[in-house]
């Protein structure tokens, strides 16, 4: 069996999705379910007898060691995060509280656990821990891409709780022993990500008819990732990554900000056209920058391909399609997650009629 925490969020849920149908082992979700954690993005698993799910804070340290004594597992993949730039610019405490304190809560309870295990069981024990190339900061028009041994240099209270999270785990790792592996991973897209990241809320705002904002002048750059592709390299580093290290992991695809929205916009030109017969493009409209963003992330993944042998499968093309059909195909589990209290700290951001989204990785 894994743990899987925060596996009722985006990329955690995807996870949960792609381990049962490629492994025949067992899993267990531990989910505080905040906002952006759903149990719908895990309804059709629910019946999987090797599917089980407990509401849990990893901050509460005894409830999870109670769990991993109760179920013995071979690993924990750590998802759980809050990981919006834009919510952690205005209430950073909740980042300070999930990332970094609950991520030392997590470790101790790990580490306690992994100390009861025979030897053989010890040896084979991972703690992976699922974290964003948001930690090295920013790069120039020019500037290489972020390597495993690129500086840190967090620009946002978000980055910044998620860098001292990476921090926590290699010490971890490097004083105790923990057997830990790290993944820094590129800007992910696709099915079940609440509508308060880029790519879904255009989505969403533009079948509502509502404006589709950018950012200052849309030219911010980011390496966009497929979340399935995600998913297969955080199943092969855990399966073959070699313990200690951090492996990178990205979509090649840098695409600025403003040709994103173009691309869903003539994706839903194609695919849902407007009853009024005018394009999409029409909604697009530019707004204040916020403050600090980052001009520019792409991710070397050429680590993970050369020592496991990953390489992403999805093209930014096919991949924004698939996961616009999705959304096309799952209008209700959108409606379910735009709930009153989603669209009132829409209002409260961002004025009445808009949402905007920092386009943050994990």
């Amino acid at each position: 069996m894994i743990f899987i925490t925060g596996g009722a969020g985006f990329i955690g849920a995807n996870f949960v999705h792609h381990w049962l149908s490629a492994t025949n082992e067992p899993l267990l979700v531990l989910d505080a379910l905040t906002y952006a954690g759903n149990l719908e993005s895990l309804s059709d698993v629910q019946a999987n007898a090797r599917y089980a799910f407990a509401q849990v804070d990893i901050c509460d340290r005894q409830a999870v060691e109670a769990l991993l004594a109760a179920h013995r597992p071979r690993a924990v993949l750590h998802f759980a995060a809050e990981s919006h730039v834009d919510r952690s610019i205005h209430g950073p405490g909740d980042f300070i509280r999930t990332n970094i304190q609950g991520t030392y809560e997590l470790l101790e309870a790990a580490r306690a656990y992994w100390g009861t295990l025979a030897h053989a069981q010890r040896a084979a024990f991972r703690f992976l821990h699922v974290s964003t190339d948001e930690v090295y900061g920013s790069l120039g028009p020019n500037d290489q891409a972020f390597c495993e041994t690129t500086p840190y240099s967090p620009n946002s209270p978000y980055a910044a709780s998620k860098a001292a999270s990476d921090h926590l785990v290699r010490a971890w790792h490097h004083t105790y022993g923990l057997p830990v592996l790290t993944t820094n991973c590129s800007n992910n897209y696709g099915p079940y990500q609440f509508p308060e990241k880029l790519i879904p809320l255009m989505i969403h705002n533009a079948l509502a008819g509502k404006s589709l904002p950018l950012y200052g002048d849309g030219q911010n750059v980011r390496d966009w990732l497929y979340v399935e592709d995600h998913c297969r390299a955080i199943a092969r580093v855990l399966d073959a990554g070699r313990v200690g290290e951090t492996y990178n992991v990205g979509g090649r695809n840098e695409v600025r900000n403003v040709d994103v929205v173009q691309l869903l916009c003539n994706l839903l030109d194609t695919l849902s056209p407007r009853a009024d017969g005018t394009r999409y493009s029409t909604q697009i409209s530019f707004v204040a920058d916020r403050p600090g963003h980052d001009r520019r992330y792409a991710i070397d993944a050429s680590k993970i391909a050369r020592e496991l042998g990953w390489v992403p499968r999805e093209t930014f093309e096919t991949g924004l399609r698939r996961t616009v059909q999705w959304y096309l195909q799952h209008g209700e589990w959108v409606q379910h997650v735009t709930s009153g209290a989603y669209r009132d700290w829409l209002g409260k951001q961002y004025g009445r009629d808009s949402g905007m989204a920092e386009e943050s990785s994990a």
